[in-house]
């Protein structure tokens, strides 16, 4: 049985894949098209179609996650629009590279090769650095505003580092900050880059660069992040639109699940504190990264299992992580009730 011309089962997995990536997306500013253009490879979509989907799907998603952020206070506006400036010219670059490499038939394993690489990488880094707390105050959660001082405590040794070089002109920015203009355009410029070749957000790379690179508070860069993806995801996605790149029956039912993942993902920031996540965050990571692997080798090899197990792969890393953050939501929430309770007793 189909519906708009898609199987109820294809739809019904969309829809539902959207929502857990939705969560992802609002919780950690990221985890949107990293994991839905890898899964779309694997479903035998072509690499535009994968990318420009992932693009529009990124969004999307976004516009609804942000929207919960600016309520809570944690959009700095102004770094985000110095964000924009430098993805939108890293995209364009990005987008030139991933019709060039499919002219030449490469797109789909160079964009695998470097997912698996990038993937590992930053899931590796988080892991081990969600795991000893380095330079993190546990006390800080997702609680703070972009108005709110930071604790120089809980900024990142090197983050510390590289604000200690002065390079003019200098920027105020989330927490009273001061850092080089020239930083903040840079990792721009590279997650842009990588926004238009790989069909993602930037937010698996910008939001750990913000944070551990310049120093802006997690929750802030969350917030900031997102909004920058609402304009990097609105053109990658245009962009790829023109050249066909786009398919509606893919991004309309992934919206439908994640406008209500979007909502709860957010909403989540205000109430659990993300050490208690980051460390399943980096292990999603590697996940992802194992999963392409997979999709890779079976294309190497023309084993069709490998395909299927890196499919089946991408699916449990964002249903347990998303699952994960649910749950602290929810027993963060009862155990408040409880408290509240037991002081009115």
């Amino acid at each position: 049985m189909e519906l708009f011309g898609i199987a109820l089962t294809i739809l019904a997995l969309f829809v539902s894949f959207g929502f857990m990536v939705g969560v992802l997306f609002g919780f950690f500013g990221m985890g949107g098209s990293f994991l839905v253009t890898p899964a779309l490879l694997v479903m035998g979509y072509p690499a535009r179609v994968a990318v420009g989907s992932g693009m529009a799907f990124v969004f999307g998603t976004a516009v609804i996650a942000t929207l919960k952020h600016h309520d809570l206070g944690q959009v700095d506006y102004k770094l985000g629009g110095l964000m924009i400036v430098g993805t939108s010219v890293g995209i364009e670059l990005g987008r030139i590279g991933v019709f060039y490499l499919e002219d030449l038939g490469l797109a789909s394993g160079v964009i695998g090769v470097t997912y698996v690489v990038l993937l590992g990488g930053i899931g590796l880094f988080v892991t081990r650095n969600a795991l000893t707390n380095d330079g993190e105050d546990d006390s800080g959660g997702h609680h703070d505003g972009a108005d709110d001082e930071i604790d120089p405590d809980a900024i990142p040794d090197i983050a510390k580092k590289i604000q200690s070089y002065r390079v003019p002109p200098m920027m105020t920015i989330a927490g009273g900050i001061q850092v080089s203009l020239w930083m903040v355009l840079g990792v721009a410029f590279a997650t842009g880059l990588l926004s238009g070749f790989l069909g993602v957000g930037g937010g698996f790379i910008r939001m750990p660069a913000m944070f551990y690179l310049i120093g802006v508070p997690v929750p802030v860069a969350v917030g900031t992040d997102l909004f920058e993806i609402v304009f990097s995801g609105g053109i990658g996605s245009f962009l790829y639109g023109m050249e066909g790149g786009v398919d509606l029956s893919i991004v309309a039912p992934l919206l439908a699940g994640s406008a209500l993942g979007a909502r709860i993902g957010s909403a989540a920031t205000g109430i659990v504190d993300e050490s208690d996540i980051k460390v399943y965050f980096g292990l999603m990571l590697l996940g992802g990264s194992v999963a392409v692997a997979f999709q890779q080798a079976g294309d190497y090899f023309a084993i069709e299992v490998l395909n299927t197990v890196g499919f089946v792969l991408i699916l449990l890393s964002a249903f347990m992580v998303s699952g994960a953050v649910i749950y602290s939501t929810i027993a963060t929430v009862r155990e408040r009730s409880n408290v509240s309770a037991a002081s009115a007793d």
